[in-house]
């Protein structure tokens, strides 16, 4: 059975950070593979820096085209909004039963995971696998010496897709921050200029 690592974001865009580790879990670890989840507008918070779910997927379907390991998913987009993690984990275990899935997380959100609705569902069936960010807090007690939460020593990324965002609303050259592929795209339809 192969083992996924999900990988959930709002890629708004997907910049080489998000790839560095995710390139890092799948090659690190004993994950198979990674599939980055795009986060689809939340219809109860309208942002206007918010690309569209269909543009933001093809940011990333063009950002992990050479990574044979990490694959872009839309599984949310045909969820019911408001989503929750963890329904989705529970829906993408009952499309995909020969497979494992794990969650991927920043240790920032590991240490707000308390707060997540049915945290404890999510932890019973799935196993999490945290890579280190620097943030303020603690990560709570209870998460620490957890066994099914593995901590996995991947290099520290102080990237943001706000600061992608805003450089090019500047007029700042942030293409070292992107692939090629995303930089072509994003340029190509004027995202992020105002």
């Amino acid at each position: 059975m192969s083992k996924i690592g999900l990988y959930f974001g709002t890629f708004n865009p997907i910049h080489i950070g998000h790839l560095i580790i995710a390139n890092y879990m799948v090659e690190h670890s004993d994950l198979d593979e990674i599939w980055m989840v795009v986060t689809p507008h939340n219809p109860f918070k309208k942002k206007n820096s918010l690309l569209e779910n269909h543009h933001r997927f093809e940011l990333v379907y063009r950002a992990t085209e050479s990574y044979p390991k990490i694959k872009p998913s839309d599984i949310e987009f045909k969820l019911p909004q408001p989503n929750y993690t963890v329904h989705t984990l529970a829906h993408i275990a009952d499309v995909y039963k020969d497979k494992e899935f794990c969650l991927i997380m920043g240790e920032d959100n590991l240490k707000s995971f308390h707060k997540w609705k049915n945290f404890e569902i999510i932890l019973e069936h799935h196993d999490i696998y945290v890579y280190p960010r620097i943030s303020d807090g603690k990560v709570a007690t209870q998460f620490d010496q957890h066994p099914k939460i593995h901590k996995v020593e991947a290099p520290i990324v102080q990237i943001s897709s706000t600061m992608v965002r805003n450089g090019i609303k500047e007029g700042k050259n942030i293409q070292p921050l992107l692939t090629k592929e995303v930089w072509n795209y994003i340029d190509e339809m004027n995202f992020y200029k105002k």
